[in-house]
């Protein structure tokens, strides 16, 4: 069978295993399956969203842009009080928010390594390369201290190796990029929409959708990886032209895919949530509207958990989120 960017092939899918030729039908679809679209919808998609953030263009400065990506959205979403809570704390580099980047580094490497490396080859190299680096990922892991490179090192050799195992061999011409960067810029460069795709398969035949993206998570699955995806799927369908074929979230820890086909209605759909999103970010970022509270699971990391009582209730009473 002969899909679009992802094919398999007699001598390499008999080596798979159960695991990987399951990701490989996933992915794959026969050409005369894949859906087309008109070529003004990004134009559309786009006109939509400008008309709606348009009112807000003149709350924010043009030397100062609001960014926006898939965490800011989720975050606005949910509870806007632990929003503002963590924005008031401020990103910092640790072992569980560098572990992934790590990962995907490794994941890139393995596409252009040539021969077998193991998993622990490409950990060891991806973090070698990303602490040469002038960022402050780099700065981190500079300074770590030999128990948090450790720790850091098997974590993500722990990512690497079941994605090795679950995935079928990435091969050059399924054009395999990982940590895609995606950009929208609207209101004349006041409101910058950004994202970070863990993996891409594929591509677009003038207007026939070809393109897979995958998001590699651990853990269990929540709501807010579909919105994240179908963040992703609008930025690419308003950079290119065409929307993706497929977005899924892909479960290393359970080998489970979460597959979404890409409509045009799910895109509209999509359009509203950021613009809603955008709003409301913008008002708290100004302190024109209220946050609202809103408990759910999440309440276990928030960081001000300790003095909320709403949140605190919620989690005694519900013993699932536990």
């Amino acid at each position: 069978m002969t899909t679009e960017g992802v094919a398999t092939e007699g001598s390499a899918g008999a080596d798979l295993n159960p695991a990987q030729q399951e990701v490989l039908d996933l992915l794959g679809a026969p050409r005369e399956s894949r859906p087309t679209f008109d070529a003004e919808l990004r134009h559309q998609l786009k006109a939509e969203l400008e008309s709606a953030l348009a009112h807000l263009a003149g709350d924010i400065d043009p030397d100062d842009p609001i960014f926006i990506s898939k965490h800011k959205l989720g975050a606005v979403h949910g509870c806007e009080v632990r929003h503002l809570a963590d924005e008031a704390a401020g990103f910092e580099w640790s072992v569980p928010t560098a572990r992934g980047t790590v990962a995907h580094k490794a994941v890139e490497l393995s596409v252009h390594w040539r021969g077998e490396p193991t998993p622990a080859e490409l950990v060891d190299e991806s973090m070698a390369r990303l602490a040469n680096g002038g960022d402050g990922l780099a700065e981190f892991l500079q300074r770590c201290s030999e128990v948090e490179t450790i720790e850091l090192r098997a974590e993500a050799l722990d990512r690497v190796t079941k994605f090795l195992e679950m995935f079928p061999p990435l091969q050059s011409r399924w054009r395999p990029v990982t940590e895609s960067r995606v950009r929208l810029e609207l209101a004349e460069g006041r409101i910058i929409l950004s994202g970070k795709v863990d993996l891409s398969l594929g591509r677009a035949r003038g207007t026939t959708a070809g393109k897979v993206l995958i998001d590699l998570k651990t853990g269990g699955f929540s709501p807010v990886h579909l919105d994240d995806l179908r963040f992703y799927a609008l930025l690419e369908t308003i950079r290119l032209g065409v929307p993706p074929r497929l977005v899924t979230s892909y479960y290393l820890d359970a080998g489970v895919a979460r597959p979404e086909p890409i409509t045009v209605p799910l895109l509209e759909a999509t359009v509203a949530r950021v613009a809603d999103g955008v709003e409301r970010l913008v008002g708290l970022a100004h302190g024109t509207v209220e946050p609202i509270l809103r408990t759910g699971p999440a309440c276990r990391w928030c960081v001000r958990l300790h003095e909320c009582e709403a949140g605190l209730r919620a989690l005694d009473q519900d013993d699932d989120w536990s």
